[in-house]
């Protein structure tokens, strides 16, 4: 562990922590020049008693920042700012996190425990493979590595045979990188004869897109590793709310820095243990840009309270199964495509590649999956299989097909798995 007292604390002296905190980043809102504080009006920080009283507190969303931008928002003069990153705007104004010196430190210590969480420690070599710029994922993996002691090779994003190169010739231990990137280096690799078990790899800590089981099983299959799944949104300050240990028991996220709730997102009533709804985060320590009730649109659930195996007492959830926006309706049938995946992964001859084609034929929906070839490829009886299995699932028969591996473009940074041609309503 990175910080063996914070993070073994009892459940009792965690929520003292987060009772105070709750406390003191309201009163830091009423008094900031936010336009946020404006939902704070009719409340003071002495009216909340206890950790309920942050149900009648109101959400915070996507566009209450957005409609802030470029620093409305913000809590302290951008000058008081030391650096910013923000989202990448793809589906609207971007939301600018402006962050202050003590927002950076904490974002070391939280990335910090994330990595000591993934069995790293200061004699690791870390290859950052995120971009560092505007998204945060370089730097995050950066402040975390820095203040854990790794020696750090900061590759950025691209340029897979150069990425292979250094694994092999500095000896990496460890990479961080968008979820998806993995498949196009075990891809470069099997074409230019490069073998994951000839190096000294052991780790990647991986995010930012969701991820099946299925698809963690095949990474730690090929390059002969350990994964890990980190989690982190710009607007909570980037990379490093919480990331599932060597136990694979859910995903920890560090509760003297953050509240979580699980809300129902239609009705937004709290949700108990084990049920699956929206996550709601509010930061208990960020200056920059303090939320209450950030409403992520992130899925998931809360697994435990309890300590875990590992020692860390912080709350547990189980991995992201996708985004309330993400989320696809086709024939009447509500799904994610990490679940799609999930089946479509566990052919050993196709890729790591597919896409989901959606369209309106003669007003009925249809959808298509474009899958491609692995190796020796898949047989027609494993083809029907699959189409037994998607359909079980979806329950409805989709177009399954199969192209040459390759053909599905490769795209820096995010893979693009949705292409809806449907008319927007």
């Amino acid at each position: 562990m990175f910080n063996p007292e914070k993070e073994t604390l009892p459940r009792e002296e965690i929520e003292k922590l987060q009772l105070t905190g709750l406390r003191k980043t309201l009163r830091f809102l009423k008094n900031s020049r936010s336009k946020l504080k404006e939902k704070y009006r009719d409340i003071e920080p002495e009216d909340i008693r206890s950790l309920d009283d942050l149900k009648s507190l109101s959400f915070v969303t996507k566009d209450d920042l957005r409609d802030c931008y470029p620093f409305g928002h913000i809590a302290v003069e951008p000058s008081d700012c030391a650096r910013m990153h923000m989202s990448s705007g793809t589906t609207g104004v971007p939301v600018i996190n402006a962050m202050t010196k003590n927002d950076i430190a904490q974002w070391g210590e939280i990335m910090a425990r994330c990595l000591a969480a993934a069995g790293l420690t200061e004699k690791d070599k870390l290859q950052i493979m995120p971009s560092f710029g505007l998204f945060n994922g370089g730097f995050g993996f950066h402040y975390g590595a820095e203040r854990l002691g790794c020696f750090i090779v900061p590759a950025g994003a691209g340029r897979s045979l150069m990425q292979l190169k250094l694994i092999k010739d500095l000896g990496v231990t460890a990479f961080g990188a968008i979820a998806s990137y993995p498949a196009r280096l075990i891809e470069v690799a099997k074409d230019n004869g490069f073998d994951f078990r000839e190096t000294k790899l052991r780790a990647a800590i991986l995010g930012a897109e969701t991820w099946s089981d299925e698809y963690r099983r095949r990474i730690e299959g090929e390059m002969g590793i350990k994964t890990f799944d980190i989690i982190g949104l710009t607007e909570t300050g980037g990379v490093g709310l919480g990331i599932d240990c060597e136990r694979k028991t859910g995903i920890h996220i560090w509760e003297d820095h953050y509240i979580v709730e699980i809300i129902d997102p239609e009705t937004e009533k709290p949700l108990s243990i084990g049920e699956e709804g929206e996550m709601v985060i509010t930061t208990l320590t960020r200056e920059g840009l303090p939320l209450i009730r950030y409403r992520t649109r992130d899925i998931s659930k809360i697994l435990s309270y309890e300590k875990c195996d590992c020692g860390r007492t912080h709350i547990r959830v189980s991995r992201i199964r996708g985004r309330t926006d993400d989320m696809l309706k086709v024939k009447g049938v509500n799904f994610y495509p990490s679940q799609v995946e999930q089946i479509l992964l566990k052919h050993k001859g196709l890729s790591s590649y597919y896409q989901l084609v959606i369209e309106t034929a003669k007003g009925k929906d249809e959808m298509t999956i474009i899958v491609e070839k692995a190796d020796n490829g898949i047989t027609q009886r494993e083809l029907d299989q699959l189409d037994l299995e998607l359909y079980d699932f979806l329950g409805f028969h989709s177009k399954i097909q199969v192209v040459p591996e390759g053909t599905i473009q490769r795209v820096p940074g995010k893979a693009v798995r949705i292409i809806d041609k449907r008319k927007k309503v």
